[in-house]
């Protein structure tokens, strides 16, 4: 990683000094925030808090999974020239805060951890061995209570940098944060009368905060590294659970392939079941200009149809 950075800042250098030769004009300024962000929740919460104030980019391109993505000179260029940067947290995006530190002159691009306060949860995903991997989880926004602290930080950081505009970001994210209440309020009653809280995912251990939130019990193929794999023995540990509670479902993810959760499929007659965990779209979704709160209540439907509720 850290010669990935040096890499980058080279680069940086020599397009700067290059851009400084150069008799191309800048495009016009447009007056609105230039708000860059990495993961999709933090994108839509800042376009939504921002609204006609801000030029809101994503810095991850569609379909491209976050846990093993590298920044490329381009991406650092788009940092550079932002007026915010926002990312989730060092845990989620370990390259993302010495990044943006080896840009920031003048106290440009304004830094931003929007995971900042947040409750983090142990990262408690085994590895092949039955043993748990330390650290924490960094998959806060699928926790409401985490998802509105993001939204106040966003809407912090923007009044920051657009003062005349502070009453505005803080309207839009009481707004924003009313329908994530709404929204809780719905996983919490329609959740409650299942016929089981057993929650079994063919995928990494992405959905603790949710399973934590509506007291589900949650079990992974593997850990909260996205390039793991499961052991054998983990594997059949999923099967077996699936058998003695005799569940009907299995889950898995967005942007990963379904590959275990097909193989314990095959093997108990499960059916498989997509739930997202909003790291990150597909072009299609992200041109269908679909939402945080409409992916959750896609989960909500898969959820309620895996666990069996009433």
């Amino acid at each position: 990683m850290k010669i990935l950075i040096y890499k980058l800042l080279l680069f940086l250098l020599i397009l700067t000094l290059l851009s400084a030769c150069s008799k191309k004009t800048s495009p016009p300024d447009t007056g609105k925030l230039k708000v860059v962000t990495t993961l999709f929740p933090i994108y839509d919460f800042a376009r939504a808090i921002g609204g006609d104030a801000a030029d809101v980019t994503l810095l991850l391109p569609p379909g491209v999974e976050p846990h093993s993505f590298e920044p490329k000179p381009e991406d650092m260029m788009k940092i550079a020239k932002a007026d915010i940067f926002i990312y989730t947290s060092s845990e989620m995006e370990p390259w993302a805060e010495k990044l943006a530190s080896g840009v920031v002159k003048n106290g440009k691009p304004l830094k931003v951890e929007a995971g900042a306060g947040a409750r983090y949860l142990a990262a408690s995903g085994q590895d092949e061995h039955g043993h748990k991997e330390g650290g924490r989880d960094p998959h806060i926004w699928l926790d409401m209570d985490n998802a509105a602290l993001m939204m106040d930080n966003i809407a912090r950081a923007l009044a920051e940098r657009l003062p005349q505009k502070a009453q505005t970001f803080r309207s839009n994210a009481a707004s924003g944060k009313e329908k994530l209440k709404t929204l809780d309020i719905r996983f919490k009653t329609e959740l409650s009368n299942c016929s089981t809280r057993e929650f079994i995912h063919g995928g990494h251990f992405a959905f603790a905060y949710l399973a934590d939130r509506y007291k589900l019990n949650y079990i992974s193929a593997y850990g909260v590294s996205a390039d793991s794999e499961p052991s054998p023995k983990k594997m059949m540990a999923l099967i077996e659970a699936i058998r003695r509670h005799k569940l009907k479902s299995i889950f898995y993810e967005e942007l990963l392939s379904p590959a275990v959760a097909q193989t314990v499929a095959s093997e108990t007659g499960a059916t498989l079941l997509k739930l997202h965990g909003i790291h990150n779209l597909t072009k299609e979704e992200i041109d269908s200009g679909v939402s945080f709160t409409a992916l959750m209540e896609q989960n909500l439907v898969a959820l309620k149809k895996g666990l069996v509720c009433q």
